[in-house]
C-alpha cells in the first residue's frame, strides 16, 4: 500500500495513494482543519510557535539550555512532554481529528534528546515517581501519554519513530520503549528521509534493523521515504527496497513526485509482460527466441 504526507487538502484524494496523512498540526505550530478522507497527523512536542508564544513550555537539560532550533541538532523548538496544560490541549486536538476520521498518526512523541528535561516540575515529577533512574521514569512519561492519546483514537492509531533501531537508542534518545508502546499502536512509521536515494544500503540496513526491533512484538511497521525533488528512477529504487521490509510505503511532501514514482514502478512491473490474442500472457524476452 502507497500512501502520501502532505499539507495539501486535496492531494490525500489522488488515486495512486491508498492512503493519504494531513497534517493538522505541524512542527512550526501551523494548524489546520482535520480532513474526513485523510488520516490526520499531528506533531506532539514539536511546537515552535508555542515555545516561542511561552518559554516555560520549552524543555530544557540540566545546565538550563533550552531545546529550541537555535541551538545545535534542533530544527524546531520541543515542548516539555510532562506540562500537563499542554498536554491536554493535545488530547484535545487529537480528540478533533478522531472526529473527522477515527485513524490518527502521532508524529514527535517523546523529549527531544538525551539529557532533556530537566526542568523544575520534570524534577518534581520524577522525584515523586518512584523510579530508580530517570530512563524509567522518562519511558513512563512517554508511555502514559501515548496510551492516553490512544484511548481518544477509536480507529487506527499510528505512531512515528525515529529512525535509529540500535537497541536502547529509542530510550536513551526520546524516552521511547516500542515493547511498552506496542500494545497501544496499530502501525510505526520510519522516516528514512534523503535527498536523493542515490545508494539504498543505508536504507536497507535501518529498514532490517526495524523488522529485527519490530517483529518479535508482531507489530506492523512501514517505512516514509522524502519526494521532494528526488530523482523519479532513484524514488523507484528507495521504494523496492522499503516495500521489502515495511507493510507499506508513504512518501513525504511531494506529492506529484510521489505519484510519477508509483506509476513508473507500476509501469516498469508490466514491461515484461505481453498479452497475446489467445489470452496467454508470456515475458517479453520470449518474443526475440
Amino acid at each position: 500500500m502507497y500512501g502520501v504526507v502532505t499539507r495539501n487538502a486535496e492531494e490525500v484524494g489522488w488515486n495512486e495513494f491508498d492512503v493519504g496523512f494531513y497534517e493538522v498540526k505541524d512542527v512550526t505550530g501551523r494548524a489546520s482543519e482535520p480532513l474526513a478522507d485523510a488520516v490526520n497527523m499531528l506533531s506532539c512536542f514539536g511546537d515552535t510557535a508555542a515555545v516561542d508564544a511561552d518559554s516555560d513550555l520549552v524543555a530544557v537539560d540540566e545546565d538550563g539550555t533550552p531545546a529550541t532550533r537555535e541551538q545545535p541538532y534542533f530544527d524546531w523548538s520541543y515542548v516539555c512532554p510532562t506540562h500537563e496544560q499542554y498536554r491536554a490541549g493535545l488530547f484535545e486536538i487529537v480528540e478533533d481529528a478522531a472526529e473527522a476520521n477515527e485513524d490518527v498518526r502521532l508524529d514527535d512523541v517523546g523529549f527531544p534528546r538525551e539529557g532533556y528535561c530537566r526542568c523544575d516540575r520534570c524534577e518534581r515529577q520524577f522525584a515523586a515517581s518512584g523510579h530508580e533512574n530517570r530512563s524509567a521514569w522518562r519511558t513512563a512519561v512517554v508511555t502514559e501519554f501515548v496510551a492516553e492519546a490512544a484511548d481518544r483514537i477509536p480507529g487506527r492509531t499510528y505512531l512515528t519513530l525515529y529512525p535509529d533501531p540500535y537497541p536502547g537508542h529509542l530510550e536513551a534518545r526520546a524516552g521511547i520503549d516500542v515493547a511498552a508502546l506496542a500494545p497501544h499502536v496499530d502501525e510505526f512509521v520510519v522516516p528514512l528521509y534523503d535527498t536523493h536515494y542515490a545508494t539504498t544500503y543505508w536504507l536497507e540496513t535501518i529498514a532490517k534493523g526495524f523488522e529485527s526491533l519490530l517483529d518479535p512484538l508482531e507489530t506492523t511497521f512501514s517505512i516514509e521515504l522524502y519526494a521532494v525533488d528526488v530523482d523519479v528512477d532513484d524514488l523507484v529504487r528507495a521504494t523496492e527496497v522499503a516495500e521489502t521490509y515495511g507493510r507499506n510505503v508513504y512518501f513525504g511532501y511531494d506529492a506529484s513526485n510521489a505519484a510519477a514514482a508509483i506509476r513508473r514502478k507500476d509501469a516498469e512491473g508490466r514491461s515484461g509482460v505481453t498479452h497475446r490474442p489467445d489470452g496467454t500472457d508470456g515475458d517479453l524476452s520470449d518474443e526475440s527466441q
